[in-house]
């Protein structure tokens, strides 16, 4: 019965659909939830909140002691504590209804990016140019410049020199999984882990024909689900490793800075690093002994079929040479002097100098830059500020943690009740929009948990990594299950159950290593980082 009842719902919302890739029915949802939300009365705790005088968890204005206080300051009114606690009211249903436009895309993600900054101005929830300053944070101008520069890298073909280059070294299964997929999550740490996924998959599809052609077998999905598969979820968990890996990683460090606690690109590879560096050997272990059995070929001489993709490569062009020093020089930035110049700053340098050298035009970069992404980032900027501002962050936070049991409401358990819920949201909304969402409101709890505000923050970015068991988790997974196909017969490579079957696995080995290696590990052997 509910099962029907379900496949009528699904009828329904397809019904609105158009053909400019809207979902009316989706929207109209939106649109209803968001009214009524609105128009709901204001939770008493929220409005007992706001009129507490020192709230744990909210850093007041000078000279104020309650939230009202302290958002009757910056905004220059002289609002009541009801009226205060409906914008709070208010930014908690504008969080809730951009989260579910962002995961379903029932309209354009710009649209989003730009209805949240009309929803702040609409309900006056910051001063005017708050709201503008709050959408040019330092994170936005980092996103779109490492963005920029994946841009230059893919045209000059740095990318898939190194992609080769690292595969040419292979000449063996063993060396496959233990060598070349640690390598790869450690290269996703820097460059970006989609385009990496997109230039691999051709690549390792060629060789699997190669592979089958040589010992004159028709298929052996064991051998493509390694392949494939092992390369994207070592991509997925190397989002990790550095700020630059990915969007969800920019959203963080904006939040951080936000909250007062900024967190520079070598502390956040300190503490990140030896997590990555494992759980690439663990899920290489995985996949080898969990697929090695199943394998119809005797062995596997990556080398041997890499030989002429090598040769044909060739020398490294001007371009490619310029772009390979830039990017080294803003890395270089990045971990030495990004209390100098933030992570923005490094980024504009390098996308300055990559139309100074014609490594890419302007035209490039207005073609290839999803700017809709940087939008995403930048709204989700100006989001955490109104949430913080409000107190909606912080009343979000204390009603989860005090639906969590009592023992995982402080210290290190708190951390693992945070990556459990943003590891599995992750699996049915991207990873940028799952941290949008949830973390102002972590950062919150850590305050109330009195656990240091990195580690809370740090434990919801890297669990946002962890969506290897569905297709629409991660545009990674995407890429394989599309690209994964025999160029001959046409016959998918992979299976969609196969993401469920590996990926699971994956990801309960990723929660085990995040929750053992890291917050109950090495996070306590260094104590002087969380100061």
């Amino acid at each position: 019965m509910l099962n029907k009842a379900f496949q009528v719902l699904v009828r329904l919302m397809l019904l609105f659909k158009s053909n400019a890739g809207f979902n009316y029915g989706l929207l109209v949802i939106a649109v209803v939830f968001f009214v009524v939300a609105v128009l709901a009365p204001t939770p008493r705790s929220l409005v007992e909140l706001v009129s507490r005088d020192c709230p744990v968890g909210y850093r007041l204005q000078p000279g104020t002691k309650t939230i009202t206080g302290s958002v009757n300051t910056v905004l220059k009114t002289d609002l009541s504590p009801q009226q205060v606690a409906h914008k709070a009211k208010v930014m908690t249903a504008v969080l809730l209804t951009a989260a579910f436009l962002w995961a379903t895309e029932a309209i354009p993600l710009g649209a989003t990016d730009l209805l949240v900054g009309a929803l702040l101005y609409l309900f006056a929830i910051l001063p005017f140019d708050n709201i503008a300053k709050a959408y040019m944070k330092d994170a936005v101008f980092f996103i779109a410049g490492v963005l920029t520069i994946a841009v230059g890298v893919s045209r000059t073909g740095l990318d898939r020199r190194i992609g080769v280059l690292l595969l040419g070294k292979i000449r063996s299964l063993k060396g496959f999984c233990f060598v070349f997929l640690p390598l790869i999550a450690l290269a996703a740490s820097f460059f970006s882990e989609h385009a990496l996924m997109a230039i691999l998959v051709p690549i390792l599809v060629n060789v699997y024909m190669l592979i089958c052609r040589r010992y004159r077998i028709k298929v052996d999905r064991a051998l493509a689900v390694l392949l494939i598969l092992g390369v994207c979820f070592a991509l997925n968990q190397g989002g990790p490793g550095s700020p630059a890996a990915g969007g969800r990683n920019a959203i963080m460090v904006g939040y951080l800075q936000d909250f007062g606690r900024p967190i520079s690109f070598g502390q956040w590879m300190l503490i990140a690093m030896p997590y990555v560096i494992l759980i690439s050997l663990v899920i290489g272990a995985f996949m080898y002994f969990a697929l090695k059995r199943k394998l119809k070929i005797p062995k596997v001489d990556f080398g041997e079929f890499f030989e002429p993709e090598v040769r044909r490569i060739g020398k490294m062009s001007r371009s490619e040479a310029l772009m390979a020093v830039i990017l080294v020089c803003v890395v270089a930035l990045w971990i030495t002097s990004s209390h100098r110049f933030g992570l923005g700053g490094p980024c504009i340098f390098g996308v300055v100098l990559m139309l100074v050298f014609r490594i890419c035009s302007w035209k490039d970069i207005q073609t290839h830059v999803r700017f809709d992404v940087v939008g995403l980032y930048a709204a989700a900027c100006a989001m955490g500020v109104g949430l913080k501002m409000t107190g909606a962050s912080l009343w979000l936070a204390q009603t989860i943690v005090s639906s969590l049991p009592k023992f995982m409401q402080q210290g290190d358990m708190l951390l693992i009740a945070v990556s459990a819920f943003t590891g599995t949201l992750t699996n049915f909304m991207s990873d940028g929009a799952t941290v949008a969402a949830i973390g102002p409101v972590a950062l919150s709890m850590a305050q109330i948990g009195n656990v240091h505000v990195w580690k809370v923050g740090l434990a919801c970015a890297f669990s946002s990594s962890f969506a290897n068991a569905t297709i629409v988790g991660t545009p990674n997974n995407a890429i394989a299950y599309v690209g994964a196909v025999d160029p001959e017969s046409g016959q998918r490579l992979l299976r969609l159950r196969d993401f469920l079957i590996y990926g699971l696995p994956v990801t309960l080995l990723a929660s085990v290593v995040l929750w053992g290696w890291a917050f109950f590990g090495y996070w306590k052997l260094i104590p002087w980082l969380f100061q």
